[in-house]
């Protein structure tokens, strides 16, 4: 499929037909915004929009509605801007609304069944799928090694989504000698073509061993067993090289401005 068609599918399954992504979230559709909202801890923001490209002052009160609605709720919230959304000028209007750009991804996406298979491991590391709040403290503990951020959110997040609807989730630790070395998790999306890979945090000393790769092989064998075509990743720019070499497409760019109540 062309990256083109493939955007396209992206855009409708995963923006504009989005669902909740945890227990006590709701996804809603307002105007020509699709936004979530839930709480605290979960993802709150903007995830797609179908502004009028010649319209800057409709573009202005739609992101003015946002903000009302999210400080009415008393929640930071994100608007994940994509390379393509209009107008082109968003991402200004944006700032001058007062959110704050975060590091831009680029979205990339790989038929499932076309990664490679069984890709090795170090000596000594082993895979352990992650189902209860032990595995998720190592989760947590991992990235907050790997990227050296607080990410006690994230492990309420994977708490929730395990307790509440696991169908939607799987992680996995990898694990040197009883340590956890590296981790990731992915979304699983009913009813669509896709399945996102998140997290894939490898802490220092263990880099560039293939644990990465291994990670993303895993995750995408499942999510083909489980009937998923696509997988895709919100890349930073050290994973973007290994995605590519692995067979993924770049669709596009996303970057996400951020509002602190």
């Amino acid at each position: 499929m062309e990256s083109q068609h493939l955007r396209d599918l992206h855009d409708l399954q995963l923006r504009r037909e989005a669902r909740p992504d945890g227990p006590g979230c709701r996804v809603e559709r307002v105007g020509a915004v699709v936004r979530q909202t839930g709480p605290a801890h979960a993802w709150n923001g903007v995830l797609w929009s179908g502004l009028d490209a010649h319209d800057g002052p409709g573009a202005d009160a739609a992101i003015a509605a946002q903000i009302a609605h999210y400080r009415a709720a008393g929640l930071s919230f994100e608007w994940k801007l994509y390379a393509h959304d209009t107008p082109a000028d968003l991402g200004d209007r944006l700032l001058a609304a007062g959110l704050a750009p975060d590091g831009s991804e680029t979205v990339m996406v790989a038929e499932a069944a076309a990664l490679p298979r069984g890709v090795p491991l170090p000596e000594g590391v082993e895979l352990r799928a992650v189902t209860d709040e032990t595995g998720v403290r190592q989760v947590v503990e991992v990235h907050e090694r790997a990227f050296g951020t607080d990410s006690s959110r994230l492990g309420r997040q994977l708490l929730d989504r395990l307790a509440a609807d696991p169908g939607t989730v799987t992680a996995v630790v990898a694990l040197a000698a009883g340590e956890p070395v590296s981790a990731a998790r992915m979304e699983l999306y009913p009813g669509t073509d896709f399945a996102g890979l998140w997290g894939g945090g490898t802490v220092e000393g263990w880099r560039g061993r293939g644990l990465y790769r291994a990670l993303v092989s895993h995750r995408a064998r499942i999510a083909a067993e489980r009937g998923h075509r696509y997988v895709q990743v919100d890349a930073a720019d050290t994973s973007r090289p290994i995605l590519r070499r692995l067979g993924f497409l770049t669709l596009t760019t996303t970057t996400p401005y951020v509002y602190e109540v």
